[in-house]
């Protein structure tokens, strides 16, 4: 594969956590704006995942480890519930995996950046 191209499972991957992190902050919005306790850190959260979404099909390779990240980070508050953690460490296994092949790999790493 040419690394200039966009591996699929990037572009999918990518468009998951724009959506992902769209629909989560317009559906926490009204709890941003009633000034619930934590929902600055939720809206937050929403707005990295957009970042990782964006960054990654821009071939910035910080937002591939933001993306895997941000997926660690909701395994880990889903403490205690086994359903939860079985479900979010799913969904961090198979992003990372797909992230982390070889044709992702060389998709991130074909990019020069400049300093």
């Amino acid at each position: 594969m040419n690394a200039n191209a966009r591996p699929i499972s990037v572009v999918l991957i990518s468009c998951l956590y724009i959506a992902v992190g769209a629909i989560g902050f317009a559906y926490h919005f009204p709890e941003l704006m009633a000034l619930h306790r934590d929902s600055v850190l939720i809206e937050l959260t929403e707005l990295l995942a957009i970042l990782a979404g964006a960054f990654m099909l821009l071939r910035r390779n910080w937002a591939r480890w933001l993306a895997v990240l941000w997926m660690a980070f909701h395994v880990a508050i889903s403490f205690p519930v086994l359903r939860q953690v079985a479900i979010h460490a799913l969904f961090l296994a198979v992003i990372s995996w797909l992230l982390f092949r070889p044709d992702a790999m060389g998709y991130f790493r074909g990019r020069r950046e400049i300093q």
